[in-house]
């Protein structure tokens, strides 16, 4: 198996006069792999990437990027990766593509390859039509493919991504999502993506390490994480109120009755049992069915399951280093 595009052991990092940040994570990502970090803000999330990125020293601990150590080799760290942290660093006063430029001429790109290389990260992210626009008239969508584009421009191996959609309307993010998703599977880049948004993960990520509190309280692949904590969930709602008891009777056969508000609902035994199962009993015993829902186990059930409380509006409390940037939408 190849080294691990990221790898950190036992790593942590403290503040004075405050929290432990970073509580001794070990984790390793694969060449390749999307690597969603979930938590809720505070966790840890952006104090981890800092590290990872150099931009803060381990208290403890090691960690390995791009197969440098982050402490003793951080020059080497960072001609191999891409970052788009929450603080963008934009100039309201350059357009565009005169922050592309000037990335490219930071990172040594020949002055030849300088203008095709802005204009084809432009057209990617979307921003060609406002390239020569200056930035402080940009929307908060197009600072984030902004930034994403600037991070791009050396092609670099490795891309953090640190919670990269916060603050943006649904196409902003989906168009995000897009081109994250291709630069893995056409590209070849790692990404290290940090979010606190559930869908977000489950869409992007072949991997998922649920951060709380400073630990990973638990790591593996979203389809895995759902079937570990939790299995489907059938609620059918009769079309006749008094069929209710003996819906109920039949979806027993199938797993463990749970409440239900409106109708019968059961937490099935068997996870290759579905929704067509249940529909054939029901018809088999003449009962009709005004509504029937398959309920599948999500990504907030692991966090509830593992922390005891819900990932959806927690973390409403900020440490420092895990403070978000306020976005318009775009």
């Amino acid at each position: 198996m190849p080294e691990p595009a990221i790898q950190a052991d036992k790593l942590v990092r403290e503040f004075k006069k405050g929290p432990r940040a970073v509580d001794a994570i070990e984790l390793a990502v694969q060449p390749g792999e999307i690597y969603g970090f979930l938590g809720p803000n505070g966790a840890g999330k952006s104090t981890t990437v800092h590290m990872l990125t150099t931009l803060l020293p381990p208290t403890s601990g090691s960690a390995r990027v791009a197969g440098f150590d982050v402490v003793k080799q951080g020059a080497q760290v960072r001609m191999h990766i891409g970052a788009a942290l929450q603080e963008a660093a934009l100039d309201p006063l350059l357009t565009g593509r005169e922050h592309l430029r000037l990335q490219a001429s930071l990172q040594g790109i020949p002055r030849a390859e300088r203008a095709k290389r802005s204009d084809e990260l432009l057209g990617r992210v979307g921003l060609r039509e406002a390239a020569d626009r200056r930035v402080r008239g940009y929307s908060g969508g197009m600072k984030r493919r902004l930034d994403l584009a600037l991070a791009l421009v050396h092609h670099p191996e490795i891309l953090f991504l640190d919670e990269p959609t916060t603050g943006l309307d649904v196409q902003s993010r989906t168009a995000l999502w897009g081109e994250v998703s291709r630069l893995a599977r056409e590209d070849g880049v790692t990404v290290f993506l940090t979010t606190q948004y559930l869908e977000e993960a489950d869409v992007l990520a072949d991997r998922v390490g649920i951060i709380d509190h400073g630990r990973i309280v638990a790591e593996g692949t979203p389809l895995a994480l759902k079937a570990e904590v939790g299995r489907a969930t059938v609620e059918a709602i009769p079309a006749e109120a008094a069929d209710l008891e003996r819906m109920s009777s039949i979806l027993d056969r199938f797993g463990e009755l749970v409440a239900s508000t409106k109708g019968a609902a059961v937490r099935l035994h068997d996870g290759q049992v579905g929704l067509v199962e249940v529909v054939r009993a029901l018809d088999a015993d003449g009962l009709a069915a005004e509504n029937i829902q398959l309920h599948q186990p999500s990504l907030d059930d692991v966090f509830l399951a593992k922390t005891g409380r819900s990932l959806e509006g927690a973390g409403d409390e900020e440490d420092a280093p895990e403070s978000g940037l306020a976005m318009e939408s775009a």
